[in-house]
């Protein structure tokens, strides 16, 4: 045992301590360069890294009481390793689940000209009655007239994010994100952090064949690409669509354009072209644009004006449609990546691919349905209560974590309003040594992954960890105190 990890309380969860106390052996080279460290040369690298991402503006945003506040976005110096055969798993599962979400969106905006029948309106997995229509219908994030929203033959969702976790049994989904993921902007960024800090550890590590997550740009373009209207020539033309400085992912919209080659394409900087297309303002120039790769919420598009005083909705929608422009990923994705959508994701697999899920998913409970909501409706102590349409952590309550006056008004919100919320067992996820006030101590940690659709679906090697930073806490969420690692994926 080395002598940062000589107090760490290993267990039968934890990524790199077994709970006799033996280092896992994907984590001794780590483990070894720690034990030379020591804890004063640990501290060191601490703050050096603090330092570097200070010098490189490595942040992100939250707001407070209306006003954004950018926070240096906190990262540990110690990895996070992944196998390789976890990692084959992963991928193979995630591109699975993409590949499966992605049809079922394909199923839900079927253009008028595809169907059977003029009355034939429902998707197709609703008419076999694998999904409920109002699971549909009434989500939040359905969008009838995101139809004419894709080129024809563009898939959907071009870039996905999926939260997964480690738990007793192997990985599971935690959650599904296809509207506009962010991270991997972070994960880039910290593998640069982590390569300044270490520089003879990652040398050993790169030399071994530690996989490259700047392999991931090149993914992310190829699919942007892949979007492009079929009446482009030449290479597309890629821009990166986003609101601009205000925007809590902004520092990760900039490190992606410059990474993709892409302008920056913000509302006061697109024009119309004289061919039904879009232009971005560059240095005065005016450079027409094939593929806006979209990084602001669909609902905010129509609040923003162009420098011709058209919305910027209504620009970009009637480029698309004159087959001059496609954006990805395009709106209307939110019907496939709330919570009640979550629960048939299984269904979708088996249905439109003929697969069985390769990655599982946390046992759900849709509150809207009367059955449901009595088999859980006393049991809230022991299970995780989430907004239909919650994001980034917000609005979840761990039921086992209540008071019993905090219990009985969340059982008083739920049977108001059962339709705003589901209700999933609780996961037992894994936790990593993490670096919390100068000591190497387990907190628990989720998993990013990403996966793009053009051509073909692929996960990008480039996954992030995201640790919570509290003893005990169970939220990882950068906006909910958590921070961030480097996770190295090792080669096959």
């Amino acid at each position: 045992m080395t002598s940062v990890f000589a107090r760490y309380p290993g267990s039968a969860r934890d990524e790199a301590v077994a709970l006799d106390g033996s280092v896992r052996p994907p984590f001794e080279p780590v483990a070894g360069a720690l034990e030379e460290l020591g804890g004063v040369g640990l501290t060191s690298v601490v703050g050096a890294m603090s330092q570097e991402r200070r010098v490189r503006g490595v942040v992100f945003g939250s707001y407070v009481d209306g006003r954004l506040e950018e926070r240096p976005f906190p990262i540990c110096p110690v990895p996070r390793v992944l196998p390789a055969a976890d990692w084959a798993h992963l991928a193979r599962g995630v591109e699975q689940r993409h590949r499966a979400l992605n049809a079922f969106l394909a199923d839900v905006y079927r253009p008028a000209g595809r169907r059977r029948t003029d009355d034939d309106r429902q998707p197709e997995i609703v008419r076999a009655g694998l999904v409920p229509e109002w699971v549909v219908t009434a989500s939040p994030g359905f969008r009838p007239a995101a139809v004419g929203w894709a080129t024809p033959g563009q898939q959907r969702i071009t870039v996905s994010g999926l939260d997964l976790l480690r738990g007793p049994d192997g990985w599971v989904v935690l959650e599904d994100n296809l509207r506009v993921p962010s991270g991997i902007g972070y994960a880039l960024s910290n593998r640069t952090s982590g390569r300044t800090a270490l520089p003879a550890l990652y040398a050993d590590a790169e030399a071994a064949g530690l996989v490259d997550p700047t392999e991931a740009v090149a993914l992310l373009r190829a699919a942007l690409a892949d979007a492009a209207p079929a009446g482009c020539d030449g290479v597309p033309q890629l821009g990166l669509l986003t609101d601009g400085p205000h925007n809590t992912a902004w520092f990760e919209h900039r490190l992606l354009a410059e990474a993709l080659g892409a302008p920056i394409a913000t509302p006061d900087r697109l024009w119309p072209t004289a061919t039904g297309g879009v232009a971005v303002q560059v240095d005065g120039e005016r450079v027409p644009v094939d593929v806006l790769y979209r990084r602001f919420d669909e609902a905010d598009l129509a609040g923003h004006l162009t420098p011709t005083g058209i919305p910027v909705d209504v620009l970009l929608g009637e480029a698309v449609r004159a087959g001059q422009l496609a954006v990805a990923n395009v709106p209307g994705n939110g019907v496939a990546d709330d919570k009640a959508t979550y629960r048939y994701v299984p269904e979708m697999i088996d249905f439109y691919l003929d697969e069985r899920p390769v990655l599982a998913t946390v046992p759900t409970w849709l509150l809207a349905e009367p059955g449901d909501l009595a088999a859980v409706r006393d049991r809230l102590d022991e299970l995780v209560v989430k907004p239909v349409d919650g994001f980034g952590g917000r609005g979840v309550v761990f039921g086992p974590q209540c008071s019993a006056v905090e219990l009985a008004e969340l059982q008083a919100e739920v049977l108001a309003s059962p339709h705003r919320f589901v209700a999933q067992e609780p996961v037992d996820f894994s936790t990593v040594p993490t670096v919390v006030d100068g000591l190497v101590v387990p907190r628990r940690a989720d998993l990013r992954v990403f996966a793009v659709a053009g051509s073909t679906t692929r996960a990008l090697p480039a996954p992030l960890t995201r640790v919570a930073l509290g003893e005990g806490s169970l939220l990882v969420n950068s906006s909910q105190g958590g921070g961030s690692k480097d996770t190295w994926v090792l080669p096959g």
